[in-house]
């Protein structure tokens, strides 16, 4: 008999569901929940670039949510650092679009930390389900007067059939002068998927330290640690020349993980951020067509991305469930 003969409503299997929160910093900020009905669900920041606020498993947590919970966009501080006090991490934090990673002076533009498009709204945001796909769009403006005109069309695409689903952002420069364009995808691993049984693959062709901390750690940079008071944050450039973009999380303990793909062609950065802190546990694994040094270094390094007026660049990644010790392994092969 068909399967819809025993429902009464959709979402009594899969679909999404809207909501807004009430109270705290994140009061009234519009959330979707997500469900394939395979067990994978993911929570969409609608007020929040559309990033992916949580994502679940079978009812078990994977991303890390830090101890800042929902904040809204009103709350966030573009100076030096001050993106941090509303940095809710959660699976998916987009970084960019003309400014990743520390807060510096490019061409005498004052940047604070991974710019601003992590905490701007959706204007329009909307999802749909057929058979086989639930799909959430949205735009997002990046722009100013007398400044950069970037358009960010982002689409969630995620299965119904398998536990997996691809992000994939249109980026049109809607302006007439030349813009910076930097995309780092912020995504964060988080206990229970994150502990000490958990196992990291990433089978780049080399390994870079980013500072002389890290470096001191270069031959365990896949290892996890228990939570650590005082830990210092340690950064690695997983470089894969050739070879596919991958980076995998495993943990045997829970017999599932999961598993990030990505085009090195567009983006050619990938950083492993790896922060073993008590209550700052999570290892952010983060596909970008740049690092997270700084705008004026990656301009001083002849590394910095440019997009001219009308020209549009997409950039996808996709996140698929490993479910077994089995699968796990032959990833690896």
């Amino acid at each position: 008999m068909n399967q819809n003969a025993y429902i009464g409503h959709e979402s009594q299997l899969c679909g999404v569901e809207e909501m807004r929160l009430c109270g705290g910093k994140g009061d009234g900020m519009r959330l979707m929940q997500l469900r394939n009905g395979k067990g994978l669900e993911l929570t969409v920041s609608a007020d929040r670039c559309a990033d992916i606020a949580r994502l679940r498993y079978r009812g078990e947590n994977l991303s890390f949510f830090s101890a800042n919970g929902y904040v809204a966009p009103a709350y966030y501080d573009d100076k030096d650092a001050g993106w941090l006090k509303n940095f809710t991490a959660g699976f998916l934090t987009t970084c960019g679009l003309t400014a990743v990673g520390s807060p510096c002076v490019d061409k005498g533009q004052a940047l604070g930390l991974h710019g601003s498009i992590g905490n701007t709204p959706a204007e329009r945001i909307g999802w749909e389900m057929d058979d086989d796909t639930i799909t959430v769009k949205a735009v997002v403006r990046h722009a100013q007067i007398f400044s950069d005109k970037l358009l960010l069309t982002r689409t969630i695409a995620c299965s119904k059939q398998v536990n997996a689903f691809t992000i994939t952002d249109r980026i049109e420069n809607v302006g007439g002068e030349t813009s910076p364009l930097m995309v780092l995808y912020h995504m964060n691993m988080g206990y229970p998927l994150l502990s000490e049984t958990a196992e990291v693959y990433v089978p780049a062709e080399t390994v870079v330290p980013r500072n002389a901390h890290a470096a001191e750690d270069l031959d365990t940079w896949n290892k996890i640690l228990s939570p650590t008071p005082g830990f210092e944050e340690q950064c690695y450039y997983h470089e894969f020349g050739s070879r596919p973009g991958l980076a995998a999380i495993f943990n045997p303990a829970l017999g599932f993980g999961l598993k990030i793909s990505f085009d090195t062609a567009s983006l050619d950065c990938f950083t492993e951020w790896k922060m073993m802190g008590y209550k700052d546990y999570v290892l952010g694994l983060e596909p970008g067509n740049c690092t997270p040094d700084g705008r004026d270094v990656m301009r001083q390094t002849g590394k910095l991305k440019f997009i001219a007026p009308g020209e549009a660049k997409t950039y996808s990644v996709t996140v698929s469930i490993i479910e077994s010790a089995a699968e796990w392994e032959a990833l690896k092969q």
